[in-house]
């Protein structure tokens, strides 16, 4: 009760909206608005699939999203970026979960449409980050894995 009363002081341009849009980068479905923060700011969320698996299209999480402007009005715009922890906030809600589903599923099937959707949760904080791996930049005289560096 105390929270509404609270809220209800704030002027409505102070207030994070948490609107929830597709916004294309280069193609449909390559990206998501989230306005999470007042006056139209939040984040551009891009949307990769990783279909390194024969047959299967699933989710590519780039937990790095870009700063959103103007989320709010007729031209949002994206440049810079936002944090981490901001991307992970935003992805504990079912709401955004689940537009990040439809879209990817979408970007999935535009990209490889023979393949298999197969979701796959984002990450919710830094330890779920996947390390990255790159076969052809791992060959023994060119990087030790990725696991062992983060061990030293």
């Amino acid at each position: 009760m105390l929270a509404a009363a609270l809220l209800g002081c704030v002027p409505l341009q102070r207030r994070a909206t948490w609107v929830i849009y597709p916004l294309q980068r280069s193609q449909p479905h390559d990206g998501l608005a989230v306005v999470n923060q007042p006056d139209g700011y939040g984040l551009h969320i891009w949307l990769e699939t990783d279909s390194t698996q024969q047959g299967v299209c699933r989710p590519r999480w780039l937990v790095d999203p870009a700063r959103l402007f103007n989320g709010n009005g007729s031209v949002p715009f994206s440049s810079g970026l936002a944090t981490r922890q901001e991307f992970f906030d935003a992805v504990a809600r079912k709401d955004v979960r689940r537009a990040l589903r439809r879209e990817l599923e979408a970007l999935c099937k535009a990209r490889a449409p023979r393949a298999r959707w197969q979701w796959q949760e984002p990450p919710r904080d830094e330890r779920s980050i996947p390390a990255a791996v790159f076969p052809s930049l791992e060959e023994r005289d060119l990087l030790s894995p990725p696991e062992d560096e983060s061990a030293s």
